[in-house]
């Protein structure tokens, strides 16, 4: 496997199209895997990430390999608990597969170390997320959101993917 330079840039604000774009794109491919087509336009949907992208505390990322597009992350981080959360996490269509995304997991890891934990959430049916975020990033699943518990930071989700998803936690220190 190549070696390749992975780093992080804030996504500026004109870059945000484009992000958004690439966010859906990636996205896409494992909702059509499992459903067969995208239920009601792209997810997650503009609204949605406008409003991850405008949350106190949040910053878009570009995931940069050798200076490269190739990903994003959207963070938020809370500068008085420390207690943050990866709210999206992509790499571009084509680039699964390259070691990629760990390091772009470190590179987070690395740019906020006074992190004290992480948190995030993948759908059920990613399989190659959970794999991700427990044997590779370290993450624990903490919770299984369903239609019997349902998520209490999204309450009567009209997720059209079915809401059902894991919430991972990653202790830092």
């Amino acid at each position: 496997m190549t070696s390749h330079n992975v780093s992080l840039a804030v996504a500026s604000p004109n870059d945000l199209a484009e992000f958004k774009k690439d966010l859906q794109e990636a996205f896409a491919i494992a909702v059509i895997e499992e459903f067969g087509e995208l239920p009601n336009g792209p997810i997650p949907s503009d609204e949605d990430l406008d409003k991850a992208n405008n949350a106190p505390g949040a910053v878009a990322l570009r995931i940069l390999r050798d200076g490269e597009n190739v990903g994003g992350a959207v963070v938020t981080i809370d500068q008085e608990t420390h207690h943050n959360t990866l709210d999206l996490f992509f790499l571009k269509v084509g680039e699964h597969g390259h070691g990629l995304g760990h390091k772009a997991w470190l590179a987070i890891e690395a740019r906020y170390p006074q992190t004290v934990t992480w948190r995030t959430h993948t759908p059920y049916f990613e399989k190659r997320n959970i794999h991700f975020y427990v044997n590779k990033c370290g993450f624990k699943i903490i919770a299984f959101f369903h239609a019997l518990h349902p998520d209490p930071h999204h309450p009567g989700s009209d997720d059209p993917v079915g809401g059902e998803g894991f919430q991972f936690e990653k202790v830092m220190r």
